[in-house]
């Protein structure tokens, strides 16, 4: 079992998505933007965020979106946390967007249980 935090602000996909996590046996945070995502990770350095093995972050959220939540994670310290973006954005260009602003991969929507359990085995085993 992983401690995943969840960023995502539409409701319904987040309690779908942390139902999905919880079947696979993980315990998940929510978070409904990139800032609140920022203040659970906390600091790198043995703060309460330590204990993630992975981010699943929205692209499109208000106050702090998921590309400049993890630029500000990566220039935080954050080097070697899995970012995986969970986006309805599947257009041309978009996964690259998500890689330069320093996510590790990119899962469209929606979401299989199937699509979560193969990314996740992919990144922390």
């Amino acid at each position: 079992m992983a401690k995943i935090l969840l960023a995502e602000d539409d409701e319904s996909g987040r309690h779908l998505i942390v139902r999905m996590l919880e079947k696979l046996g993980h315990e998940v945070v929510e978070a409904e933007n990139g800032d609140v995502a920022l203040q659970a990770l906390g600091e790198p350095d043995g703060g309460s965020g330590s204990d993630f093995a992975a981010v699943l972050m929205d692209l499109q959220m208000p106050v702090l979106d998921g590309l400049d939540a993890t630029r500000r994670l990566r220039e935080s310290g954050w080097s070697d946390l899995p970012v995986i973006a969970v986006t309805a954005h599947a257009l041309v260009g978009d996964r690259e967007k998500c890689l330069r602003a320093g996510m590790n991969d990119y899962l469209s929507k929606p979401l299989t249980l199937d699509m979560l359990r193969e990314m996740l085995r992919r990144w922390i085993g």
